[in-house]
């Protein structure tokens, strides 16, 4: 699985394939634990590439939310408590007019199983 160290490391020296297409060696992918498949964000900085696996993108994030949460002092269920007036405004907007509350109440259980 991915390890979240900030060290710039040289990895290896691989060659763009006929297809435009690059080899990850194995030994990387399997400490990356990235599949067949595996999405990538291609970043460009100045002449150079950086190409980082959208799942440890995705956790980044995820961190960057949870420190902002936790350093204004909210929990997940403060976090949570606001929805109902959320999808309510994003109603409101894409129809005009206040959502049925019994159509609220359907999606908020869908959502509590996931």
């Amino acid at each position: 699985m991915a390890t979240h160290n900030p060290t710039l490391v040289y990895l290896t020296t691989t060659k763009i394939g006929e297809k435009g297409q690059l080899t990850v060696p194995k030994q990387f992918r399997e400490d990356l634990g990235l599949g067949n498949g595996a999405p990538f964000a291609i970043l460009r900085l100045g002449d150079g590439l950086i190409l980082l696996p959208e799942q440890q993108r995705f956790e980044q994030l995820c961190q960057q939310v949870s420190s902002s949460l936790t350093a204004a002092g909210l929990t997940s269920g403060d976090l949570l408590a606001t929805l109902p007036e959320a999808r309510n405004r994003v109603y409101a907007r894409r129809y005009g007019k206040k959502a049925p509350a019994a159509a609220l109440r359907r999606r908020s259980r869908s959502y509590r199983g996931k």
